[in-house]
């Protein structure tokens, strides 16, 4: 296939619309079902680069979730606790610890489940049943992978009356070293960002503290492959073999990291037992209970545990969680990783990540006040790398 007709372009005025390679070659993807459109092929082409690039740089199979070009999370296909599952409401999934690729997905999923309703899906490794079997019961725009075994292609080719988007990309498919795009009529050439994310990139280690585990190396790579397809400026926070908390396209870096942190912070307090514990209304569904837990966890909590609305949610009226109990909880975490895509400028980045229970920081350094955030994050006792590398995209 040389060129695929889009319905329209990012909005239904522009037309015409297509996808097409300019050498004139064959496309590098295969439309299986459905028929995306241009900001789904915008979302596909830089998740499949992101899930592509973690599972190159860690070795793990990887999923993300993808809103507006931006991720909402990324993950690897590390086995969920008891509490992350029902966190994620994967606790019912049939095989999920069997399939390391569904883990991956259902972390990606589960992080920020507000922002990923209606997401695209990419995966780096062919898309098994239980893979898909989740994907079957979430509102999803469509999915990027190398393949699909039978069974996962019939089950999503049933989804959405059988008009989901399904792609399949070729794994091998290497883009040209310069790349292209006009803007108000002018044409902008660059060198494609084949800057590569891995632990080498973790030894200017410019803290006291020097001690970098493994595993916690794996969450800053995620962080910063996570960064490298996120819409600038941004941050990434990571835990576990995932993106818990994405801040992006602020102007103020401080308020990138006030946004992920935030976002961090409800994934950590979305596991706490007051939340696994709730017991909803008969009827309420995933989406439905998922905004419900976010009201429940905010400063609105009342719109939902009010005298004259709690039994539209819950068979039982919940406990209020308290903001001292909140906070409480909040405080007590540790080895949190975060990530940022251009150096910070002050100090107030680590002052607000320590409160979310950040241990672990990389960034490109480069900053005049450099010595100051460094000073903030010994007192924090964090391990911070200088990469040396600004990962901005747009």
């Amino acid at each position: 296939m040389k060129e695929f007709s889009l319905k329209y372009g990012c909005n239904p005025n522009q037309k015409p619309a297509r996808i097409f390679m300019e050498n004139g070659g064959d496309l590098p993807v295969e439309i299986l079902n459905g028929r995306p459109g241009y900001i789904n092929f915008l979302d596909a082409f830089n998740s499949w680069q992101l899930v592509k690039e973690i599972k190159d740089n860690t070795g793990y199979v990887a999923a993300t979730s993808f809103k507006h070009v931006s991720p909402t999370s990324a993950a690897i296909g590390k086995p969920l606790s008891p509490a992350l599952k029902q966190s994620c409401f994967v606790d019912d999934i049939e095989g999920l610890d069997d399939s390391p690729l569904a883990c991956a997905y259902a972390r990606a999923r589960g992080t920020d489940r507000m922002s990923s309703f209606g997401d695209w899906i990419a995966l780096s490794d062919e898309c098994d049943e239980v893979t898909a079997r989740i994907i079957a019961r979430e509102v999803s725009d469509g999915i990027i992978a190398p393949g699909y075994s039978p069974k996962a292609l019939e089950i999503l080719k049933s989804k959405r009356k059988g008009a989901y988007n399904v792609v399949r990309i070729d794994k091998d498919y290497v883009p040209a070293d310069i790349e292209r795009k006009q803007v108000f009529g002018i044409t902008f050439e660059q060198g494609r960002n084949n800057f590569r994310i891995d632990a080498a990139l973790l030894g200017n280690l410019v803290t006291k503290n020097k001690t970098l585990p493994a595993d916690k190396a794996v969450d800053l790579i995620i962080s910063l492959i996570t960064l490298k397809y996120t819409q600038s400026n941004s941050v990434c926070f990571a835990a576990d073999g995932q993106a818990i908390g994405v801040g992006a396209g602020q102007q103020s870096r401080i308020h990138c990291t006030r946004l992920a942190a935030q976002k961090a912070d409800l994934w950590h307090l979305r596991q706490h037992e007051k939340v696994r514990s709730l017991k909803f209304a008969e009827g309420v569904g995933r989406p439905e209970k998922n905004n419900i837990i976010d009201l429940y966890l905010s400063d609105d909590a009342e719109e939902v545990l009010g005298d004259g609305v709690w039994r539209q949610n819950f068979a039982v009226r919940p406990e209020p969680f308290t903001r001292e109990e909140k906070a409480e909880y909040l405080a007590g975490l540790t080895g949190v990783s975060l990530g940022s895509d251009a150096f910070f400028p002050f100090s107030d980045n680590i002052e607000r990540a320590a409160k979310s229970g950040v241990s672990y920081v990389a960034e490109p350094g480069g900053s005049v006040r450099d010595d100051l955030v460094i000073e903030a994050a010994d007192k924090h006792n964090m391990v911070m790398a200088f990469t040396g590398m600004r990962l901005f995209h747009h």
